[in-house]
């Protein structure tokens, strides 16, 4: 009788099923739950939906509040979550689990084993992400109706998703698919979405385009500069045949030292000028040329997080001396279909009154278009954006401020500052005047809180950071007076 009273005694493991591929949402807010709910991870069966459950089914938690993590631990569980090591869920809950269970100073430890692993999943996806962004190539195929492009890749991990809003960027006026062993990626000139796996024979073997790009890639080859080894690391032979111009090494390559022999002997000449295949440039011809070119795209277009009622646009006048950029619409603003006029919209318009700044004479606008959110019963409470999805929004928010061309761009909060320079910068420290230089848009800056920050303070400690936030409105007033001048 001994054994059962054993087996009766020992702690339930909890099953917990991610979605194939890289669940990086299910997996964060599973983690949230658990360690809110105290489960050590060896308690804890992380399995892949559509496994077999060896463990029976989990035990409901209670939702739990976000978990403040350190920066590098941020990154390092989002790269690792796109890993092809099954082990890879347990090994990122073991990290949160002692960071928040008293080694904060966790990641600082390089030689600790699980952080100099996960320092090692997180170094391979990121190859694997340069190597997909260096490597595809779009193959024209042959249909009746639009023009579409196709690529075939093998990703090593799970970075589709990751990958895809690179060439979302890149390639926003084409239709295309990028089709992987693994899932699949389409953008229709306006959404991205995701399916199943695809397979290789669905993509062309070549196209007339691709012929010009090898035309273009031979007469660019510069024979004195063969280096095989160096070759080989940069362009691992795994990837050529997906790639047009590669066909053509093997003979360039052969011929590469007649051909450098040739260049010595000529003597000196200018370079003709060449100029690239007219369909390379058509690729960039595409962009809207006007604010509501614009807005008529960012309308149609679906959230990168389902459940938004639509997109929340800019409002106000082209050329506005001042642009003030927040970090998302908020539940108000979802519903309205206008920026700030939710509770820190309100707070922010009072602030703007009290320093002289008239609302309806400046552009307001947001780093994301769409309404991120948890439900929590009937209410919808905001999600901060993560940095991929700011980057995803990133492109409309670059082409507005181009085409507002406001004189001074105000950052308010730390979601807008990594719109608006792709880093991580506390406001803090940057607080006060800056510079935003990216994507070729220059333009004279301000960095300070945004509203919602003022309304989650002590009461206590509100009168101050608003008189403070007021202060800083007086001073971007007169900034823009003096740039406008």
């Amino acid at each position: 009788m001994g054994a059962p009273a054993e087996t009766a005694a020992r702690p339930m493991v909890q099953s917990v099923a991610l979605a194939p591929g890289a669940d990086l949402a299910g997996f964060r807010s599973a983690a949230r739950r658990l360690v809110g709910a105290g489960v050590p991870p060896e308690r804890i069966a992380w399995t892949v939906a559509g496994a077999p459950e060896l463990f029976g089914a989990a035990e409901a938690l209670a939702e739990a509040p976000p978990l403040i993590l350190p920066k590098a631990a941020t990154e390092t569980i989002g790269l690792a979550a796109q890993h092809r090591d099954p082990e890879r869920y347990a090994l990122l809950y073991a990290l949160i689990w002692r960071l928040t269970h008293g080694e904060r100073g966790l990641m600082e430890v390089a030689s600790d084993p699980l952080v100099h692993r996960l320092w090692l999943m997180r170094k391979a996806v990121g190859r694997d992400l340069h190597k997909m962004h260096a490597f595809l190539r779009f193959r024209r195929v042959q249909d009746t109706g639009t023009e579409r492009f196709a690529a075939w890749f093998e990703p090593e991990h799970h970075i589709l998703v990751a990958a895809a809003g690179f060439f979302v960027d890149r390639f926003r006026s084409l239709r295309w698919s990028i089709l992987t062993p693994d899932g699949s990626a389409r953008w229709d000139g306006n959404s991205l979405s995701f399916g199943p796996p695809g397979r290789r024979e669905d993509v062309p073997e070549g196209d007339g385009f691709e012929a010009g790009w090898r035309d273009y890639y031979e007469s660019t080859f510069n024979p004195a500069r063969t280096n095989l080894r160096a070759m080989r690391a940069e362009m691992p032979r795994k990837y050529w045949h997906n790639m047009p111009e590669t066909l053509a090494i093997p003979a360039l390559v052969r011929a590469a030292a007649g051909r450098t022999v040739e260049m010595i002997e000529r003597s000196p000449a200018m370079p003709a000028k060449r100029e690239p295949a007219k369909a390379v440039a058509a690729m960039f011809d595409d962009e809207p040329k006007s604010l509501e070119a614009l807005n008529a795209i960012i309308r149609k277009a679906e959230p990168l997080v389902p459940g938004a009622t639509q997109a929340v646009l800019g409002e106000g006048p082209v050329g506005a001396t001042l642009a003030f950029v927040g970090e998302q619409p908020g539940d108000q603003e979802d519903l309205k279909g206008r920026p700030f006029v939710g509770p820190a919209g309100m707070l922010f318009t009072r602030a703007a009154e009290e320093a002289g700044i008239d609302r309806g004479e400046a552009y307001v606008t947001n780093a994301v278009k769409h309404f991120k959110f948890t439900l929590r019963g009937k209410r919808r409470i905001h999600e901060k954006p993560t940095a991929g999805e700011v980057s995803h929004y990133r492109w409309w928010l670059d082409k507005e401020l181009e085409l507002v061309g406001p004189k001074l761009v105000v950052a308010l909060g730390a979601t807008a500052v990594l719109a608006l320079t792709g880093k991580q910068i506390p406001i803090t420290r940057a607080r006060g005047p800056f510079r935003f230089d990216r994507q070729g848009n220059r333009f004279h800056g301000y960095i300070t809180v945004h509203p919602s920050y003022l309304l989650r303070l002590p009461d206590e400690a509100k009168a101050e950071a608003y008189a403070a936030f007021v202060g800083d409105l007086r001073r971007i007033a007169e900034l823009g007076a003096e740039l406008a001048a």
